[in-house]
């Protein structure tokens, strides 16, 4: 599943090279990479305190980097922000995200990932607490709101991260 905000749908009609003013230039896309880890029925979600977003709740995850591997992001992304280790990561879908209500406009294109637990005892701990105000586990039939707007709109979409065998 891809799911695609159109530029006339995110107020964008306009925004070809001819028509962008000079500043416009570091408006470009950037690409993100989320995890839903996976226990039981529950995801691993944190209530974000960037100003993209703030306060709402979202999956762990970060930017990709240059030669990286979707798999290596993730492990990467989950290890640095909550200190867990992961295994079992597959792609599952990707997103474009344009944030015009933002303070600066943003683009994401978001990719998606499910993983589960290398060790499922271990507990997430909050490492960025700049950026994070801790992480939990909630029931994916029972999730917190608001959700950050691209996991929302997964939500809103019927959309389950789930193996078909869960």
């Amino acid at each position: 599943m891809v799911v695609w905000f159109s530029a006339e749908e995110s107020g964008m009609e306009n925004s070809n090279s001819s028509n962008c003013s000079s500043n416009s230039q570091d408006l470009v896309p950037r690409v993100a990479l989320v995890v839903f880890l996976l226990k039981g029925k529950s995801v691993l979600l944190g209530k974000r305190l960037s100003s993209i977003g703030h306060s709402t709740f979202a999956l762990p995850g970060g930017h990709l980097e240059f030669g990286e591997t979707f798999e290596d992001c993730a492990a990467r992304e989950v290890k640095e922000e909550t200190g867990l280790d992961i295994q079992k990561i597959e792609f599952l879908t990707v997103t474009n995200n344009v944030f015009l209500e933002e303070p600066k406009p943003y683009h994401y294109v978001t990719i998606f990932v499910r993983a589960s637990l290398k060790d499922p005892l271990q507990t997430p701990q909050n490492l960025e607490p700049n950026k994070c105000a801790g992480w939990d586990w909630y029931q994916w039939n029972d999730l917190p709101e608001p959700l950050f707007r691209p996991l929302e709109v997964m939500v809103q979409s019927a959309f389950n991260p789930f193996p078909e065998s869960q």
